[in-house]
């Protein structure tokens, strides 16, 4: 009967111990990509303003101020952004990397890349922390509207 306790007791410990463990990913789940604009509207001209109507947005839904310094945006094809030391994000606030050149601010990043960044027929965006691991992804393929929430 003592035995039979003690295994319950055990298999409870356990079960509430791996309950309370969270992955990598979900404990910084708070970062994650709400919106990429992978097609500016109207003709792909390779202007700044066309360029810059090309964007990601990343969100911060948690509930305190998360630091992106050393985070990278990636495409497949390896084009990568990466956050500068000291950039943050407020809780429930977004910052929109566009694709062209600009003047950063805290809800807008400029990539400074002369041609699009987001393939039109399908890509995937990646989000990494300083330490290279994954924290989000967002994919589409052809067909779409221009545009993905994630």
């Amino acid at each position: 009967m003592i035995k039979k306790v003690v295994v319950i007791l055990v298999a409870l410990s356990t079960v509430l111990l791996l309950g309370a463990v969270t992955s990598p990913a979900s404990a910084s789940g708070s970062l994650q990509f709400k919106k990429i604009y992978y097609d500016s509207p109207g003709s792909d001209t390779g202007s700044n303003a066309s360029l810059n109507a090309e964007y990601v947005t990343v969100k911060n839904t948690g509930t305190s101020t998360r630091s992106l310094s050393g985070y990278t945006i990636r495409d497949e094809t390896g084009f990568k952004y990466r956050f500068p030391t000291g950039a943050k994000l407020r809780p429930g606030y977004s910052v929109k990397v566009h694709t062209g050149s600009g003047s950063n601010t805290s809800s807008n990043r400029y990539w400074s890349q002369s041609r699009y960044v987001w393939n039109n027929t399908g890509d995937t965006a990646t989000l990494r922390n300083s330490s290279g691991v994954k924290r989000d992804t967002c994919s589409w393929s052809s067909g779409g509207p221009g545009y993905k929430y994630c």
